[in-house]
């Protein structure tokens, strides 16, 4: 690669933290706890959703929001138990779901990502860098529970893990899955249209009923099945038109047939789309 495009590269990724932090704050919304199974919470508005899994030697948590909701995120946890957050496993590098990290560091929270995705944060300059990374996989054990971490492949960025709670058959993906939404495809970030349903196909062997998407309602594990098909259609459609180049293809793409509408992000993720599917 020439340095002038390794400089180009690098500023798009920092850009792309950037404005994936203001859009997302730009539509701040309340946070809401409810109940995904019998012992498990998810917190939803303003970023990420975020996973709470209370146990009788602390709590593990999933992502973190923005570092404005790590306060009302630790009295929402306070809310079901009395045991402080030990771990936090974060699902990638993007500011709506490790913003919380210098809090929840500060707290005494250990925080685990994978490698690739800590990588990003370093390059795009992020605070609250996890002092734990994994490659393919981790596993978290506290208080007779368990929650493993598996990274499967290239989707929404390079770095993307999903969690998975056997006792709960429960399992967060991050923005992998983003529930009711256009999918951002963040190439600056190692993002691939290309492999994305792919490594979603490789979630579903876990045995789950329940997903955590990274943004949206609780879904189940059928709406993530459907979610490959849907990957690979808005792959058809993204090739198709990007054939008149990517200016082009942000003006004649529509999604209406898959159930979406288009969003600033998932525009933005266009030309890397076009790039890679041209290759």
């Amino acid at each position: 690669m020439k340095k002038t495009t390794a400089v180009r590269l690098a500023g798009t990724a920092v850009a792309f933290a950037g404005i994936w932090s203001l859009w997302s704050q730009g539509q701040r919304q309340p946070l809401t706890m409810e109940k995904v199974s019998a012992n498990m919470y998810v917190i939803i508005g303003n970023g990420g959703n975020v996973a709470v899994l209370p146990t009788t030697e602390g709590v593990i948590v999933v992502d973190d929001k923005f570092a404005q909701d790590a306060p009302e995120i630790l009295a929402k946890v306070k809310s079901v138990t009395d045991k402080p957050v030990r771990y936090v496993l974060n699902t990638h590098q993007h500011g709506d779901h490790t913003g919380g990290n210098e809090a929840l560091l500060a707290a005494g929270a250990d925080i685990l990502i994978q490698k690739n995705a800590r990588a990003n944060m370093v390059t795009n300059k992020q605070p609250g860098l996890p002092p734990i990374t994994f490659g393919d996989e981790a596993q978290v054990f506290l208080g007779g529970k368990e929650v493993q971490a598996h990274y499967l492949g290239r989707g929404h960025t390079n770095g993307d893990a999903v969690m998975y709670f056997p006792s709960e058959r429960v399992l967060h993906t991050g923005d992998l899955f983003v529930n009711g939404g256009a999918p951002f495809i963040d190439g600056a970030n190692g993002g691939s249209i290309k492999e994305w349903d792919k490594t979603i196909a490789k979630a579903l062997q876990y045995d789950f009923d329940t997903v955590i998407p990274g943004h949206g309602p609780v879904a189940k594990k059928a709406d993530l099945q459907k979610w490959v098909q849907t990957i690979a259609s808005l792959r058809a459609h993204v090739k198709t038109a990007c054939a008149g180049g990517p200016a082009e293809a942000v003006k004649r793409l529509d999604l209406s047939d898959l159930g979406m509408k288009s969003s600033p992000m998932f525009e933005r993720g266009i030309p890397g789309m076009c790039q890679e599917l041209s290759q």
